[in-house]
C-alpha cells in the first residue's frame, strides 16, 4: 500500500520511531470552463483519485523540515518560522512555506516547527494542479496537527493567496476549491465571482474519464497564462465604455455579439468571446448532465476545445494531437484539453470498452508524430483534502 510505504520512508527520512499522521489532498480535473475562473465564470471541477500524500507529525523546537520523495535528490530543505520568505532554491518547498506563511500571518497558532515528507502521484508539470495540492495538502497538516478551528473556504482561499502572493503567479480560485471541497462521485459548479457552489452527481455509467498527460512539460509561471489574463482585463476595460459589468462572466453570447466592436484589438476580443462563450458551455453541460445526456455533454466538450484552441490559443500542437485523435475514435463521446493548457493534459469520456484501444491508437500516433510517448490514467472521481485515520 502507499501509505505503508510513505509511511516507512517517513520514519527511514526522519529517524523517528513515533508513528506520523497522514493526510491526502487530491488532484483535479475540470471536465468543463477553462480560463473562466479568473474571468468571474463558472467551472465544473472534480477532485480526482490521484493526489498528494502528506505525513507529518511535530517537531520540539521552531525547524520546519520538508522532504518530498518526488524530488529525493534535493534531500531534506530546512528553514524555520524566523524567515519562511519564497526562496527560490527551495523549489517544490514554497508551497507548503507559504501556506504555513499565510496560516501565521492570518492569526493560526502553529506552535512549534514540523517534519513533513510529501509523496505526489500527480505527474509533474501536467496541468492537473500538483501545487494547489501540496498547498492544501499543507492545509489540513495545519488544521489537524495543530488542532486549528478554520473554515474550508478560508483554508482555499489562504492556498490562492500562496500562489498570487507568494508564488507570483495570476491564477484563480477554481483549483483550492475543486482540491478543497471535492466530494466523492460528484463534481462541482462553481461561479467565481461569488463562490456560490453546489455538487452535481458524476453518472458515467459504462463509461471511463481517461487522463491522457502530453508529456510535454509547462512551467505555469513561465507560459503565457498571465499575459491571457491580462488581454481579458483589457477587453473587459473596453467594454465598459457602454456596459456596466464587473467581469466577462457576466456576459450572455448575445451581450457579447452585440457590444464585441468596443474591443479595439482583435486578439483581446478573441480571448473575451472564449471566456464569455465558454462560461455558458458550463451552464449548458451542468444541465447536460443532470439530464444524464452525456452524448450532448461531450460535444459541449469538444466545442471547448475548438475555443481554446482559435479563440484562447491555448493548446498547442500536441492537445490538438490527442483531442482530434481521441474524436475520430469509436466509443469516445468528447475530448478536451484540461487547465491552463500550453501542454499538460486532455481529458477523454470514453466506453468503457473502448478504453484500451483509445489508447494504443493515440499512443501509436502520438509518438509518431512528436517522437516521445503519452502517459494515460483512469480517473475516479474523489473526495476532497483530509486526514487519513486508516491503519496502516
Amino acid at each position: 500500500m502507499i501509505q505503508q510505504h510513505v509511511a516507512q520512508t517517513f520514519k527511514d527520512v526522519f529517524k523517528t520511531a513515533e508513528k506520523p499522521r497522514f493526510f491526502f489532498a487530491p488532484g483535479r480535473i475540470n471536465l468543463i470552463g477553462e480560463h473562466t475562473d479568473y474571468n468571474g465564470g463558472h467551472v465544473f471541477p472534480a477532485a480526482i483519485s490521484f493526489g498528494t500524500y502528506a505525513v507529518a507529525q511535530k517537531r520540539m523546537d521552531q525547524t520546519l523540515r520538508f522532504y518530498s520523495m518526488n524530488f529525493p535528490e534535493e534531500g531534506i530543505i530546512e528553514c524555520d518560522f524566523g524567515d519562511l520568505s519564497y526562496n527560490p532554491d527551495h523549489g517544490w518547498a514554497n508551497f507548503p512555506k507559504g501556506m504555513i506563511q499565510q496560516f501565521t500571518g492570518n492569526g493560526f497558532s502553529v506552535s512549534s516547527g514540523m517534519d513533513i515528507l510529501f509523496y505526489g502521484n500527480i505527474p509533474n508539470g501536467a496541468g492537473l494542479s500538483s501545487s494547489a495540492s501540496i498547498e492544501m495538502a499543507t492545509g489540513v497538516v495545519l488544521e489537524g496537527l495543530f488542532d486549528l478551528t478554520i473554515d474550508r473556504l478560508q483554508m482555499i482561499q489562504l492556498g490562492q493567496r500562496v500562489e498570487n502572493d507568494y508564488i507570483g503567479v495570476n491564477s484563480g480560485i477554481m483549483d483550492q476549491f475543486a482540491i478543497g471541497k471535492g466530494k466523492k462521485d460528484a463534481a462541482i459548479l462553481l461561479d467565481c465571482q461569488t463562490l456560490k457552489y453546489s455538487y452535481a452527481p458524476v453518472k458515467l455509467n459504462d463509461h471511463e474519464i481517461v487522463i491522457i498527460n502530453s508529456n510535454k512539460q509547462r512551467t505555469l509561471a513561465g507560459s503565457k497564462y498571465n499575459e491571457r489574463r491580462s488581454e481579458c482585463e483589457q477587453a473587459l476595460e473596453d467594454l465598459r465604455a457602454e456596459l456596466t459589468v464587473t467581469s466577462l462572466g457576466e456576459l450572455t453570447n448575445e451581450k457579447f455579439e452585440q457590444f464585441q466592436h468596443l474591443i479595439t484589438s482583435d486578439t483581446n476580443r478573441r480571448r473575451a468571446k472564449h471566456a464569455v462563450s465558454e462560461n455558458e458551455r458550463t451552464l449548458l453541460a451542468l444541465d447536460e448532465l443532470e439530464k444524464g445526456n452525456l452524448e450532448r455533454f461531450g460535444e459541449l466538450m469538444n466545442a471547448s476545445h475548438l475555443s481554446l484552441r482559435d479563440d484562447y490559443e491555448v493548446t498547442g500542437a500536441e492537445l490538438d494531437h490527442i483531442a482530434e485523435t481521441a474524436w475520430a475514435h469509436p466509443g469516445v463521446i468528447g475530448a478536451r484539453m484540461t487547465g491552463a493548457g500550453f501542454g499538460g493534459c486532455a481529458i477523454a469520456i470514453v466506453e468503457q470498452e473502448q478504453v484500451k484501444s483509445l489508447k494504443e491508437t493515440i499512443a501509436e500516433s502520438y509518438t509518431e508524430a512528436f517522437g516521445y510517448a503519452p502517459s494515460f490514467y483512469e480517473a475516479k472521481i474523489s473526495d476532497g483534502a483530509k486526514e487519513l485515520v486508516e491503519e496502516f
